[in-house]
């Protein structure tokens, strides 16, 4: 027999007023949520409790204090399983912010020079790149072309390989240098 469904929503009576419907961000139905006329019911310790009515299912988590949530939509019948959704999404999230806490961000700076660099200059801009290939992030390094020095593209090729020369002990060269439009890239990546 089915408690006694309260009638204070006009438009569907709530059936069991005691078991609280959530609202979720994905598309994943929780207790009177789910309005298909059969589900596949999976029980709180993982057990099987077969195909039948989703008012019944309501009713079993219903007297066990737990949530009725759907899990597999996409089956015919859906499969649902009687859990506690809250501790479920506290528990999801804590997992999701383990994952991003050991995800590791590669960022890329960027070391621009000339053609016509000095010595001094050029130490300076290869101690920037070793200290920034040391911190885990890549270095895209750049010498742009003013007037007619890229008629000269060729020294600007000695820098950059003069520069991946100094670095070759915290840094690989990823792409080699080349010219796009009015300057030479390179890209420098973090030995593990």
């Amino acid at each position: 027999m089915l408690p006694k469904t309260n009638s204070v929503n006009h438009d569907r009576p709530v059936l069991f007023p005691e078991v609280k419907t959530i609202s979720n961000d994905r598309d994943q139905r929780v207790n009177e949520q789910i309005r298909i006329r059969e589900v596949r019911l999976i029980g709180e310790n993982g057990e099987q409790l077969g195909i039948m009515p989703t008012r019944e299912a309501l009713r079993l988590a219903y007297e066990r204090g737990l949530d009725l949530v759907e899990v597999a939509a996409a089956a015919r019948p859906p499969v649902c399983r009687i859990m506690d959704y809250g501790k479920f999404k506290y528990e999801q999230s804590k997992k999701e912010r383990e994952a991003r806490k050991r995800q590791k961000t590669i960022n890329i700076k960027e070391v621009r020079m000339t053609p016509k660099i000095e010595e001094h200059d050029f130490d300076v801009k290869a101690r920037s790149a070793e200290k920034f290939l040391r911190d885990g992030d890549k270095v895209k390094v750049s010498i742009r072309f003013r007037g007619r020095e890229i008629v000269h593209s060729n020294l600007a090729h000695e820098i950059m390989m003069k520069l991946a020369d100094e670095v070759k002990e915290v840094g690989a060269m990823e792409r080699e240098p080349r010219v796009e439009g009015r300057s030479m890239i390179m890209i420098l990546s973090p030995k593990e």
